[in-house]
């Protein structure tokens, strides 16, 4: 038998040995960890106080579905790390068009806008708070995703703890946008991606010490 055969094998018997990798499994954690983000926000941060006002406006729904979309296509690529031996697929690009976009619009506004506002649009009122703001909402998604690959099978511990980081970064910048005043899309793609940035290096870097089975 192959070298390669062999550990193929090995792998495969060891997962079998685990919990399902499912991404029912998965979304149940995260919906568990999705209630104590919210319970974060609400505490400690409250709901925007012109939240029915920005339900209105176009670049609400951009701050709030970017950090879904890359929720939802890191939750893919989490579920399928979850099995040994499975690649991660093609739901990263969804990842990556979800800032191409964000991007896009901020380059857009930012060469639009006069000189005079640019620093606002950029820096708006939160941008100290923000990143570490959506890190910290995000730590109950993201220990409720590492505990749910830890009952699975997982054998790329670096890039599943960042696909799990991803996952939280993601719910916990959705999360955060209920509360955050700022509309500017250059405050987004900067701070947001900053702050969704941190679970993911977070996740990194658990990955091997926590799913290592």
């Amino acid at each position: 038998m192959k070298t390669d055969e062999l550990i193929g094998l090995l792998a495969t018997h060891a997962g079998a040995e685990r919990r399902p990798a499912t991404g029912a499994a998965l979304a149940r954690a995260v919906c568990v960890g999705l209630l104590g983000s919210l319970a974060i926000v609400l505490a400690g941060y409250g709901l925007n106080h012109q939240f029915p006002q920005v339900l209105g406006m176009p670049l609400f729904w951009m701050k709030l579905g970017m950090p879904v979309l890359v929720a939802l296509c890191a939750g893919v690529v989490a579920s399928r790390l979850a099995r040994p031996g499975v690649s991660a697929g093609r739901a990263g690009w969804g990842i990556a068009l979800a800032l191409v976009v964000v991007w896009g619009v901020a380059a857009g506004q930012w060469l639009a806008a006069p000189p005079p506002a640019r620093a606002e649009l950029l820096w708006g009122q939160t941008w100290r708070s923000c990143a570490f703001s959506i890190g910290l909402i995000s730590l109950p998604v993201l220990v409720a995703a590492l505990g749910a690959l830890r009952e699975m099978a997982p054998t790329r511990l670096r890039l599943a703890g960042a696909a799990a980081g991803a996952l939280a970064g993601g719910a916990g910048a959705a999360v955060y946008a209920l509360h955050c005043p700022e509309l500017g899309a250059p405050f987004i793609a900067v701070w947001y991606v900053l702050g969704m940035a941190l679970p993911v290096a977070v996740g990194a870097w658990l990955g091997p010490r926590v799913l290592r089975w």
